[in-house]
């Protein structure tokens, strides 16, 4: 279990021959949940990133485990998460904006949605919509929308822009309760109890953490002293179209570890939910640097049947590559001479 190696200080495995092992925390959840290959092993002590498919139901869910070895100091990776809007920047990422505390409708002005997207929402109903949006602000959006008007398309992008502050602002106050509900299938999708069933079946929190659990489920009710937050939304590439998504990134920093979780709250395609934990540990026998891991997991319609199975195909490859390539530049970022 992946907080294991955050939880528990353990003496450092015995090895033979140069490093062949890594601190005992992480050695027990790298042998005995991820159980690494040889190979695997031997490329993470050659300092290469590797990815790993872990167990979860496929009909709905993807799971992903990434790890590498950074020779930096712990802290420049949160000071870089910190200034999110630098960090997340190129290739994939075609803008990032930190929201404010409070959120400002000045946040949102550079979001705008694809003309597939605004189109799809002119005539999609609840039920039937290719863009993730609430059965609640759906209505409101045909309702509000003069589309005979000239300027049908600016009052649309502006009426989105609006949705998302309130959103955002939503969930500054409400937490989970304030999140969308989908009505795109036979029965609703309540995104927060996605995200709570998921988190449930997630040892590494339920187990290992369970005060950030609580906290990410009991927020902004319950709050930790140790753990700073921000929101974020940005527009990613991702698959076949362009995807709009808002975040919660909390941060734990001490001078022994460090963890990074970031919880999706909103993806305009594809995901319901999702959840990334990013595991900071020292290796004093290795060097100043530090070993980084992380897990992501996501929730997602259209995964299940004959169709799922080609479309969870693409899901999994495009979240590993993503997570492979976050891994390299993040190396590459930190470890470059200042």
């Amino acid at each position: 279990m992946l907080m294991v190696f955050l939880a528990i200080a353990l003496p450092r495995a015995e090895t033979s021959q140069g490093q062949t092992s890594f601190p005992a925390r992480l050695e027990r959840y790298m042998t005995d949940t991820v159980k690494l290959t040889a190979v695997e092993r031997q490329r993470l002590m050659r300092g290469e990133a590797i990815t790993r498919l872990l167990d979860a139901d496929e009909n709905k869910e993807v799971a992903i485990l990434g790890a590498v070895w950074i020779n930096a100091p712990m802290h420049r990776y949160i000071q870089a998460v910190s200034d999110i809007e630098s960090f997340e920047r190129g290739g994939g990422f075609k803008i990032t904006k930190r929201i404010s505390a409070p959120p400002q409708l000045d946040d949102f002005r550079a979001l705008r949605v694809p003309d597939e997207d605004l189109q799809d929402l002119r005539k999609c109903r609840v039920g039937d919509c290719e863009v993730k949006v609430a059965a609640s602000a759906l209505a409101r959006f045909h309702s509000e929308i003069n589309w005979n008007a000239p300027n049908a398309a600016a009052a649309a992008q502006a009426w989105i822009q609006r949705l998302a502050y309130d959103y955002a602002t939503s969930y500054l106050k409400g937490g989970d309760a304030e999140l969308a509900v989908y009505r795109d299938g036979s029965r609703p999708t309540f995104v927060a109890q996605e995200f709570r069933d998921m988190t449930n079946a997630m040892p590494e929190l339920a187990t290992y953490m369970p005060n950030l659990q609580r906290y990410l489920l009991g927020f902004p009710k319950v709050t930790l002293p140790e753990v700073s937050s921000f929101l974020y939304w940005q527009e990613t590439e991702f698959g076949l179209k362009p995807v709009i998504r808002i975040n919660h990134v909390a941060i734990r920093e001490t001078p022994e570890d460090a963890v990074v979780i970031s919880k999706m709250l909103y993806a305009s395609h594809y995901f319901w939910t999702g959840i990334e934990i990013r595991a900071l540990v020292p290796d004093p026998a290795r060097g100043n640097g530090f070993w980084f891991a992380t897990v992501n997991r996501s929730r997602s319609d259209g995964l299940s049947g004959f169709t799922g199975r080609l479309i969870r195909g693409r899901v999994r490859s495009e979240v590993e590559k993503g997570i492979l390539a976050a891994m390299q530049s993040t190396k590459q970022l930190l470890e470059r001479p200042r």
